[in-house]
């Protein structure tokens, strides 16, 4: 198995049962603050978009789900290796590109094509990414592969049975805006910024031991900052205020309390020869180049910088307008509101208004009396501020994932009083009728035993297997087959099978 390092998630893994594509990263992403680091950005993209027989995109965050290289480099008659998500929205963005071949997997269930095992891992909890996030497992009769990225899964043993693991590429950076972003003192933020690096190295380590791979790499990440207003993002920031651990860093810690552990550096262009338990890693990058970037790393960050200089002005180019306030108070209220009348778990979280300060318009999101209006001089628990533009955009692009586009650009500043609320967060992540009930239903489904209700004649699972929703309220029975009203999915109750979808069947049994 030969895998060759595009940069920060990405591979191009090689065997003789085939090549697989994973998430090929090259273009800013997140209003053009996240670049990969190093920079790939002279690799040859369209030869291995034109060499891949398998595309894996992991999840949409923006680091891993590249459109425009999509478009531009990668055949459009691949086969992409479809996560089992719970919704499709990642082949809704595929197909709008022109992929046309999908194999769609079931979570946990291997496959196997022409000799090559594969197997997709698909985690669907309102914390993984924008609803979705996965794992891929390959085995090619001879060495085993996991690429976790930046996927949590917490069923280890169950990844571990499809085999064990010779090469493990795993996340060990920041991929989140806290502390940086939020109003504090800076010793504070300090401190929060170590804790944080200190937890994410400790979570790998942990997964490390737990899966116990022969070879380890350090990928997906991290991000770094070219924009002068981000710049000091980079790596631990200017006084340790930053998160992102950069490869070299990891490895150095981790050869100090793992020493035992075979662990490797894959940066783009690097190549790992990984057969059973031997390795070999080859980079494209002289030992002297690499020491220059990441011994000489805020020169090489500088150097890239104006190199990208006018990538970032054409991002700030694409960007809205700032719409005035009485129309930005409207689009958002039009907007938002169904969103909140359907939210009742969301809202009930959050439990009080958040303020959203747009350039100098101050917005609330009244979470408890579901409305958007302009600020009353009310006291907030939560209050974002960003800029004008960035929010327009978003309008304009009806952008559902906030997260995935002003959160994770880190172009906004945030303070909050009393602990993190996952619930604040989770509605900027679902902007959607469809996100806002699956999120509904997840919560609901988590409050309740997998039981299962009588309906019509049949014992059913509660919940439905596309979005969760309660087939209780929602479910209506009409010559063996069951609808669940809430988006019209059908499902043929002697043999469970879904009318709608693959890998969505249900659980029934006639009632006695």
């Amino acid at each position: 198995m030969r895998v060759t390092g595009l940069g920060h998630a990405g591979l191009f893994i090689e065997t003789a049962a085939g090549s697989v594509l994973c998430d090929p990263w090259v273009n800013p992403a997140f209003f053009g603050s996240w670049f990969p680091f190093p920079d790939n950005s002279d690799l040859d993209w369209a030869h291995y978009g034109r060499a891949a027989d398998f595309l894996y995109v992991s999840h949409l965050h923006r680091d891993h789900f590249d459109a425009e290289n999509l478009s531009k480099n990668v055949r459009k008659d691949v086969t992409v290796l479809l996560p089992a998500f719970a919704t499709d929205e990642l082949e809704r963005e595929l197909r709008e590109l022109g992929f046309t071949n999908f194999l769609r997997t079931r979570s946990g269930s291997p496959v196997e094509r022409d000799g090559l095992r594969i197997m997709i891992t698909a985690l669907t909890g309102p914390g993984d990414g924008p609803i979705g996030d996965s794992a891929l497992s390959l085995d090619d009769g001879e060495t085993v592969l996991l690429n976790q990225n930046d996927a949590h899964p917490l069923d280890i043993p169950a990844i571990r049975a499809f085999g064990e693991v010779d090469a493990y590429f795993l996340q060990f950076s920041g991929a989140i805006w806290y502390p940086m972003v939020y109003q504090m003192p800076q010793k504070a933020k300090r401190e929060f910024a170590a804790r944080k690096r200190q937890g994410q190295f400790d979570r790998a380590v942990r997964y490390i031991d737990a899966v116990q791979a022969k070879h380890v790499f350090p990928n997906s990440g991290p991000p770094c900052f070219l924009d002068d207003d981000l710049f000091d993002f980079n790596g631990t920031g200017l006084d340790g205020e930053s998160i992102f651990t950069d490869q070299r860093e990891f490895l150095e810690q981790l050869a100090e309390e793992r020493p035992e552990l075979s662990s490797h550096l894959l940066l783009p262009d690097s190549v790992a020869e990984v057969s059973g338990s031997d390795c070999k890693v080859i980079h494209g990058d002289t030992a002297e180049q690499i020491d220059h970037i990441f011994g000489n790393k805020r020169e090489y960050l500088r150097d890239y910088a104006r190199r990208q200089q006018p990538r970032l002005a054409a991002e700030r180019a694409s960007r809205a307008p700032a719409l005035p306030r009485e129309r930005l108070v409207a689009a958002l209220k039009q907007w938002w509101e169904p969103l909140l009348a359907r939210a009742d778990r969301i809202c009930a979280g959050v439990g009080g208004p958040l303020r959203l300060d747009v350039d100098d318009i101050p917005i609330v999101i009244d979470f408890p009396a579901r409305q958007v209006r302009l600020w009353d001089g009310e006291p907030c628990r939560y209050t974002l501020s960003t800029t004008g533009d960035l929010v327009a955009t978003n309008i304009a692009r009806r952008e559902v994932d906030w997260s995935n586009s002003i959160l994770l650009s880190l172009r906004f500043r945030a303070s909050r009083i009393g602990p993190y609320n996952e619930f604040v967060y989770t509605f900027f992540k679902c902007l959607s009728d469809e996100r806002i009930d699956f999120v509904e239903n997840y919560y609901a489904a988590a409050q309740e035993d997998d039981e299962d209700i009588e309906l019509d004649g049949w014992r059913v699972q509660r919940r439905c297997p596309h979005l969760q929703a309660d087939l209780g309220r929602f479910g209506h029975i009409e010559d063996d087959v069951l609808t669940c009203t809430m988006h019209g999915w059908r499902y043929h109750l002697p043999t469970g099978r879904c009318l709608t979808a693959d890998n969505h069947d249900i659980r029934a049994t006639p009632a006695t």
